[in-house]
Formats: structure tokens, sequence, C-alpha cells
């Protein structure tokens, strides 16, 4: 891997990185076919960005961290791929009439010469780590890169020459599937819609909640895309076109863990397949970077610390209920308590929690899974979805017995949710007993950081959102005027619009009373609850969102 590791290695440990001991360990410890270096990498005794940093000091150059750098694509071109693979190069910059160029090993003063001679420009070398130079490498050469290539790049990610027999095995598929996956990872797309149409196999990608067409490909294509697909889970059958399957993917790229949930269907030209994209670096995510304000954060992080009762999460399908859910149990997830998850499917592996997949096809359902991790005794249950009365009937047993319920439901508001599980049969003096506070939630998009600017409200807007002189006066209006990073629409990311609805003893007896939806909805605004509405106008009023984008999200929560 480097001209001289044995020197490379002396240098490391003179940094303290390792000591004698350890390395004596590893040379125990190692597999035949790995080096020393490698060793050290895979066991974790040092990194990847270490090995860089020390060689980029012991050669007087620069170390850069080509992960957080904004790199234009066509500097690209003065070099192959395939030289750039061979000398484990890329060039990142041009600068004053000369090309700067990152490389692995700055010892290797054979390739620094060769790269000379190669070039048409003058180098100025940087150094960077293995592993972002080889990211960067098939972030760029992609196209040009063979099957093998491409596996020697990416050893971690997808095993492209596997199932290399077949339909789906020739290469070129394996580079545009691979394509595919890598496009839509470094764009955050939470979805990959490839569907077959007439005389055209249409690529979108969901970024930020809308769909984005970015590639057409001959509708002949199809069956080896399906093909190769297929095998990458390991599990579909490929030669099964009839009925819809299944599966799942796992990849790596550069330092993105992803796992790929994969959905084909039969339609009228061909199997369409979508894959939603679950991003394992979300898994962090906390309550803060849901989008609350401080005094909404403040509130629902008192709510989750209850001992007992029911906290719902309601919005229609996509509006982040899974992934909020997942923000509390990290919130709350302690050594001293026990918290088991019934979902379907499981999204993530969440560390420390038990985590329990529904699979109606053996009888596993919700109610027949929440039966059984009721005799596990845990602290904290988390219910996917509530679906049946059933369920409903377990859960609030469950949360009445000293037990901290979670769950979601599809309502378009939060008083509606009460009367939602009133329809699936419960009664209301157990919805008013059990329910601690019901959030509706809706995702919108945030203004591009990169393209962000002052912005204005028209007289429409101030209409619809119904803002007054004042707000106005101390609001920090602002736009996104478009950008490469946003593909020009002005928006980057996105956050959540909530509506807390707190369950207190006044509303218990309202419940109680068989009040109607909208009347529990105006008592729970007189008693200080905030609409998805509402809570969008403090989003604009401070910056972070603009006012088409509140109206068209909330456009059923215009009272």
């Amino acid at each position: 891997m480097y001209a001289n590791e044995s020197y490379l290695l002396e240098l490391l440990q003179e940094a303290h990185l390792f000591d004698a001991a350890a390395l004596e360990d590893v040379n125990h410890k190692k597999k035949s076919t790995e080096s020393v270096l490698e060793a050290l990498i895979s066991l974790n005794l040092i990194t990847d960005e270490n090995v860089a940093e020390v060689l980029a000091n012991n050669a007087g150059m620069e170390y850069v961290d080509l992960g957080k750098m904004e790199i234009n694509p066509s500097v690209s071109s003065h070099v192959s791929g395939d030289s750039a693979v061979r000398f484990k190069i890329v060039p990142i910059a041009e600068s004053n009439g000369g090309l700067v160029v990152a490389v692995t090993d700055p010892l290797d003063f054979d390739t620094l010469d060769s790269v000379r001679h190669l070039l048409d420009v003058e180098p100025e070398f940087v150094v960077a780590s293995n592993s972002a130079i080889k990211q960067r490498q098939l972030d760029f050469y992609a196209s040009e890169l063979d099957a093998d290539q491409i596996g020697k790049l990416d050893g971690e990610a997808i095993a492209v020459s596997e199932g290399s027999e077949g339909e789906g095995g020739d290469a070129p598929i394996i580079k545009m599937v691979y394509q595919i996956l890598q496009e839509a990872y470094q764009n955050k797309a939470s979805d990959i819609h490839i569907e077959p149409l007439e005389g055209e196999l249409r690529v979108r990608y969901r970024i930020d909640g809308s769909l984005h067409k970015v590639q057409s490909h001959p509708l002949r294509l199809l069956p080896s895309v399906v093909s190769r697909i297929k095998i990458m889970t390991g599990t579909m059958a490929i030669a099964e076109k009839r009925v819809p399957q299944d599966g799942r993917i796992q990849a790596k790229f550069g330092s993105g863990d992803l796992d790929l949930r994969v959905s084909t269907v039969p339609t009228s030209c061909g199997e369409s397949i979508v894959m939603r994209i679950l991003d394992r670096n979300s898994l962090s995510i906390g309550l803060p970077q849901l989008g609350f304000f401080s005094d909404d954060e403040a509130n629902f992080n008192e709510l989750i610390r209850l001992p007992d009762g029911i906290i719902l999460v309601t919005g229609p399908t996509g509006s982040g209920k899974t992934t909020t859910l997942y923000a509390c149990l990290n919130a709350i997830n302690k050594s001293d308590r026990k918290i088991i998850t019934v979902e379907d499917p499981v999204e993530y592996l969440l560390s420390g929690i038990n985590q329990v997949q529904v699979k109606d096809d053996i009888g596993m359902t919700f109610a027949a899974a929440l039966r059984s991790i009721l005799r596990q005794a845990p602290n904290i249950i988390m219910i996917g979805e509530i679906r049946d009365l059933e369920t409903a009937s377990i859960a609030i047993n469950a949360s009445l017995t000293g037990h901290l319920v979670f769950s979601t439901l599809h309502t378009n508001d939060a008083p509606s949710a009460v009367a939602r599980m009133a329809d699936i049969g419960v009664k209301k003096f157990l919805i008013a007993s059990a329910v601690r506070s019901i959030m509706a939630q809706r995702l919108i998009r945030k203004i591009c950081p990169d393209c962000i600017t002052d912005g204005q409200i028209s007289e429409k807007e101030i209409r619809a959102l119904r803002l007054t002189q004042d707000q106005l006066a101390k609001a920090e209006i602002k736009k996104g005027t478009g950008c490469r990073s946003c593909r020009m629409t002005g928006h980057k990311g996105r956050m959540g619009l909530f509506e807390i609805f707190n369950i207190d003893e006044e509303v218990r007896l309202l419940i109680n009373g068989d009040e109607s939806s909208s009347q529990l909805r105006k008592r729970a605004r007189e008693l200080g609850m905030r609409t998805l509405r509402e809570d969008g106008v403090r989003k604009v009023l401070a910056g972070t969102t603009t006012a088409s984008e509140v109206i068209r999200v909330t456009m059923a929560d215009s009272d």
C-alpha cells in the first residue's frame, strides 16, 4: 500500500499513536494476507487520517480532509480514471496555472515523478487519506472504470462483482446501478425510483420530499437492472417477476453506512423498483436536530420522560414520525431502562434497544409481538403504528400498568387522533386515562445555507399566514437564490413543524364528555396549543424557511 511501510510504522510510533507492545500484539493477531499497517487500521488502533497526517508532516506537505472540501468535478479532466487509480491520486483544484493533486503516499518519490511527467501542468502535491482519495476517485471516474476497479476502490461497499454471471452480471449494468446509488447518496436522496414507462426507463430521486428526474435509459435495460438489484439483496427471486418482492441492500459510500430497503412491483411495462435509503449516520439524531423551538423542545423533553402513559406522533406517510420516535428513544436510552420496539419494518438498528420485526405472514403481528414483549418486563415500549383495536388495547393496558408507550397514528392534526382511536373501537375513557400527549408533525424544506439571502413576503402570503405588522417589523425574512448545492431549488434539508396537544385534566373531561375533534381543537388552542401553521409562521419569521413552503405544507391548517 505504501512505498516504505517499515519507515512509516516508525513515524506512527514516534507520533505516539501506538507503542511497541501494541505493535507486537498486532503482529500476532493480523491475518496472513494483511500487512501490519492494514491490521493496525482494521483493529481501529489507528485511522487512515492518522497515517495521512503523519505522512504530510514528515514530507512537509499540507494535509487535506477531502470529505469536507467542495471540489469542482471539472478538475478531474486533467487526469484519466485509470491513471488516478494506478498512481493513487486525485486532482482537487486548479491554482495559478498549475494543479493541486492529492496523493496517498508522499514518500513514494517514483510515483510523484511519474505524475509530474503525466500532467500537462505543474502539480502541487498535498496529502489526503487513502480512503478519502478512493472515494473521490469513485465520485469522478466511476463511468470510466470497470467493475474490478470499482470493487477494489470500495471493497467494503456494494459487492459489485457478486453474481457476475447471468442476466444481471454485465459490467456496464453493474456500473450503471452503482452510479445510481452513488449519485442518490451524494444528493442526500431519501428514495430512488426506477420506473419502466412506455419507451424509457426513468430514474428519479426524492430529495427533501420532492421527486427529481435525473436519468433516462432505454427500456431494454430494465431486466438487467432489476436482476442486478435483486442479486445485491441476496434474498429476492430473480426469476419471479409476477408478484411484489421486498429486500435490503447494505452499502458503504465513503464514511456513510447505508441500508437500502428495496421494493419491486410488477407494472404493465415491467417491474418498478423503489429503494428507500436509510442512512445509519442519522441514528445519532437528537431532539434539537428535529426543528423544535426551545419552548416546544423543553415541553416535549418533559413528556418523553414521564413514567407511564401513551405519547402519540401523528401525520401522513413521509412526515418523519419514525425519525421522531427514534430521536425520543435516543434521548431516554439509559442503562437502567429496558426499551423494546415493535416495528414493521425495523428501519434502523438502535444500540442498546431490543427491536422486534413484525411478520404478519407467520402470525407475528403487532398485537402478538406486544403480548410477548410485555413478559420481557420493559420500561418503555415503542409501537411502529397502532392499526387495530387489539394493538390499541394492549398499548393502553401497558400504559395503565406502568409502561411508557410511544406510537404513531395517521391523522392530519393532533386532536383528530382521539377520534381515530375511538373509530377503531377504543373507549373514550380509556383514551382519556392513557394518552399523555399527541404531537402532529410535517416536514418542511429549509432554506439552503449556501445561497441564503434577504427575502420578502408577498401581500398574498401575508394574508394567508395572517401576519401582523408588528411581526413583520421584527422578522428576519430569508430566501434561497438557488445554487449547485441545492440543485437550484433554494432549499436544502428539512425540519419538522409541530403541533403538541397535551392531555390535562380539563381535556380528559372533554374527551369523556364525547366532544368532537373540532371542539377539542378549539379548546386545545384556548389552552395554548400552537397549530402546525402557527409553528411554521414562527420559522418563517426566524428566517429558516419560506412563507410559500409553510403555506404548501399546511394547506389543511388554515383556520
